[in-house]
């Protein structure tokens, strides 16, 4: 095993964090900021790129370092090692309110592919990639969906997502369509693509987007019900303000909106 074999056990129903335990000189590498707390003898080190050490040298860290900044991530993840000489625990928070997903990349032939902001945490040894979409379709429309994340290794891997998530299993030619901000993450074998909805009417008036994904299996995929993309659209919508938004809902805190400078 080339990954670090780490404990972990989940908290919370919609606003979860994720405790793993670390035995002495076991590592855990985060997403920048996602720590939420974690007990004495623990030690944290900034590092550039995953931490996976599949590159040698100050070359094989930029190439790292660069995989994430294509994805739009920082540049820098955050180690947790145990340098005490008992078990300890370090936690780590989803962002928004969702779901933690634990996945064993050993299971899964060591890879799965996700978005790109899902990663939250992993042991040790998994390497955080970028997987580009083969297809012209994919790559000119899919917007959340064409710049992916992959996984690799064969530990455990945390990635978060918004609402409920639903795990479906393809067989093999069964297809799925999802919209794009939906897909959380996919094991290696399905195949995706970009389609365009079909009718103008729908199109223009659906509210749902001109493009959503297709999804063929064998393999397993996982959905989210609320994408943070739309769950952001809605508050920045309803926000005061803003055009259409509410002004009043609450007299006390449009007062202090109003107080603050708010229009």
């Amino acid at each position: 095993m080339n990954n670090h074999e780490i404990d972990y056990k989940l908290y919370g129903d919609d606003m979860q964090f994720v405790e793993v335990e670390l035995d002495p000189h076991e590592t855990v590498v985060a997403e920048a900021g996602s720590l939420m707390m974690m007990q004495e003898g623990i030690e944290m080190e900034t590092i550039f790129g995953d931490g996976s050490g599949s590159g040698g040298g100050l070359m094989g860290k930029l190439m790292g370092a660069g995989k994430r900044l294509i994805t739009g991530e920082s540049l820098f993840m955050t180690t947790f090692t145990n340098t005490g000489s008992g078990k300890k625990h370090v936690s780590f928070a989803a962002p928004y309110p969702g779901k933690i997903i634990p996945v064993d990349l050993s299971q899964y032939n060591g890879k799965i592919i996700c978005q790109k902001d899902a990663f939250l945490a992993a042991a040790k040894g998994v390497s955080v990639g970028v997987e580009f979409q083969r297809r012209l379709g994919a790559g000119f429309f899919g917007g959340e969906g064409f710049i992916m994340q992959k996984l690799e290794g064969d530990g455990m891997a945390f990635i978060h997502a918004g609402g409920t998530i639903v795990e479906k299993t393809l067989a093999p030619g069964e297809m799925l369509r999802v919209d794009t901000g939906c897909l959380v993450a996919m094991t290696r074998d399905v195949d995706y693509n970009i389609e365009m909805v079909k009718g103008v009417k729908t199109a223009l008036f659906g509210g749902e987007g001109l493009f959503f994904a297709t999804l063929r299996g064998p393999g397993k995929v996982w959905i989210q019900s609320l994408p943070f993309s739309r769950l952001a659209s809605r508050v920045f919508a309803a926000a005061p303000g803003t055009p259409g938004g509410s002004k009043d809902e609450g007299s006390i805190a449009g007062g202090l909106f109003n107080m603050l400078g708010g229009k």
